[in-house]
């Protein structure tokens, strides 16, 4: 498979790397990718968890017995529990939500998708989703799998990140641009 540059040339990528391969090695990648979007939510969760993963004063032996603790409780398969170990064995946990970003890339890349970020000022109905994401489909030439956001502050409209392309059409830009115009 043939990754991006920028996203195996960092630590993260070589790691997520190397773990889609194993993964597709062995015919789990979807659950791996799972795994790995349960991990992701349950740091973005927990402030405990987000706190183990990043404090360099917890052993290797400590790290190791509570991130194989996490995964059972979460339910992770073998080959991501065993992913866990060699990161906690290697003090790379704290590169946790990189590599998880970097796999999902990977991942994506692979199917032929793209990953669009889409912030709204409210929650999207599936109608919606399902309209914007054909649009974005026939616009990048790919299949598009939407990550959803809300945040209030926007008014209302939408603002849509791929890659480095933002689509900007919320009514608080619109308000700023406006306000920037009448100042002269």
């Amino acid at each position: 498979m043939d990754n991006s540059a920028g996203i195996t040339a960092s630590l993260q990528g070589r790691y997520a790397s190397a773990l889609f391969e194993l993964a597709q090695d062995l015919g789990v990648v979807s659950a791996v990718e799972a795994d790995l979007e349960a991990l992701g939510a349950a740091i973005a969760e927990s402030d405990d968890l987000s706190a183990l993963i990043r404090n360099p004063q917890i052993s290797r032996d400590a790290a190791g017995r509570a991130v194989e603790g996490v995964a059972g409780v979460l339910g992770l398969g073998d080959v991501t529990r065993k992913f866990l170990g060699v990161l906690a064995a290697g003090r790379r946990l704290s590169a946790l939500p990189d590599i998880l970003r970097a796999f999902s890339a990977i991942a994506a890349a692979a199917r032929g998708e793209v990953t669009a970020q889409v912030t709204s000022a409210h929650p999207l109905s599936d109608d919606q989703l399902a309209a914007l994401s054909g649009k974005l489909a026939a616009r990048e030439g790919k299949a598009i799998k939407l990550k959803t956001s809300v945040d209030p502050e926007l008014l209302g409209g939408l603002v849509v990140r791929i890659g480095s392309q933002q689509i900007d059409s919320s009514i608080r830009t619109r308000l700023n641009s406006l306000a920037q115009k009448m100042r002269g």
